[in-house]
């Protein structure tokens, strides 16, 4: 499919985006509902010829039953539907954690079922229903209003530090703070275009990545972006975890880490003392294997990094300024970087290239 083409569906998706804001549906909400209509219609797709897949979805909340019903009634199916598959188990019961119908007008949802009904999605390639999802998502960030662009690296700048640390096939990635996905899909990409064999191909779509990504509906166009980019599939494990990766070491070790951890502090707790006073207690983490208890969130983020990087590990982090300059927590973590691996290049970036202006950042590249 030419570039026109796909960017002609990206515009077709996109071209509900301003009827449903007249009915209060913003940008993030409607994206979540197209993953969760564009799953079932890729999983009714995958269950017949030639595929003929036995797929968890069950038949009276499959696909076609939402084609075949109109107005209120499609309304209500649609959500016992998103209700029913929520409870379900495996990455299908990841994709639909904790939905909700946000499109309560039957018409529109009805146009919306009808656009995606239109294509056949199993048949587009990997890089195609990639680049249209991604082409959302973009669209997603740049909504100042949603506050999207926290969770989106500017693609130019992932696929620099994706040529910069060159990762190879067989060996695993992990980002533990994985936004929708980026790192991931680039360090693909990065393989998938080197001459794989079999068993190469294989541990590139469902053993070379792992995640964490702590809210939810991140973390949902996380898991669909990787899968329609080919990474995992319906009944696979889930990779992308949502625990706060911060709180223990879960013990993994990998080879790689390319990351771009959340800016600021560990949010607050505020509590009444005896007095009846407002106390606010920053929330730190109690490791073993931190050189220093902070509440600052990249502190603990590189030294979390530096625990998962097996002894030959490589990393590639986005990291502002505080962390290079900082007195007290950083420094001591700072010289602890210098000290225990290779701090070998430290990329300075334009500022403003993240959502917040103003903000200095760089990239440091250290080897274990």
């Amino acid at each position: 499919m030419s570039n026109e083409n796909t960017s002609a569906i990206v515009s077709k998706v996109w071209s509900f985006c301003n009827p449903l804001r007249d009915i209060g549906v913003g940008y993030g909400d409607y994206l979540e509902q197209l993953t969760y209509l564009l799953f079932l219609k890729m999983a009714d797709e995958f269950s017949k010829p030639p595929y003929s897949r036995k797929l968890p979805i069950p038949t009276e909340h499959n696909w076609e039953s939402l084609t075949s019903k109109r107005g209120d009634e499609l309304e209500q199916h649609y959500s016992k539907t998103l209700n029913v598959l929520s409870k379900q188990k495996g990455v299908l019961g990841q994709i639909f954690v904790q939905c909700q119908n946000q499109i309560k007008e039957p018409a529109m949802l009805y146009k919306i079922i009808d656009m995606i009904n239109k294509e056949q999605w199993a048949t587009l390639g990997a890089d195609i229903k990639g680049t249209i999802y991604e082409g959302l998502l973009e669209k997603n960030a740049e909504d100042t209003k949603s506050g999207a662009g926290q969770y989106f690296t500017p693609r130019a700048l992932i696929r620099a530090m994706v040529e910069c640390v060159q990762p190879e096939p067989m060996k695993t990635i992990a980002d533990p703070a994985c936004g929708t996905g980026g790192f991931f899909l680039a360090v693909y990409d990065f393989i998938a275009k080197q001459k794989l064999d079999k068993t190469q191909k294989h541990f590139l779509k469902h053993e070379t990545f792992f995640g964490n990504e702590i809210v939810p509906n991140t973390r949902r166009m996380c898991l669909m972006n990787l899968f329609l980019h080919n990474i995992g599939d319906f009944d696979s494990e889930n990779f992308i975890s949502p625990a706060d990766a911060l709180i223990s070491d879960s013990g993994l070790r990998v080879d790689y880490v390319i990351a771009n951890p959340p800016f600021g502090r560990k949010s607050s707790m505020t509590a009444t003392n005896e007095e009846g006073e407002q106390e606010t207690d920053e929330l730190t983490y109690n490791r073993q294997d931190f050189w220093e208890t902070s509440s600052n969130k990249q502190l603990n983020f590189v030294q979390h990094i530096r625990t998962m990087l097996r002894s030959t590990g490589q990393a590639a982090v986005v990291l502002p300024d505080n962390v290079l300059f900082e007195g007290g927590a950083g420094e001591t973590v700072r010289k602890k970087l210098m000290e225990t691996t290779d701090l070998h290049t430290i990329l300075r970036l334009p500022t403003g290239i993240f959502y917040r202006q103003g903000v200095k950042a760089n990239v440091l590249f250290f080897d274990n």
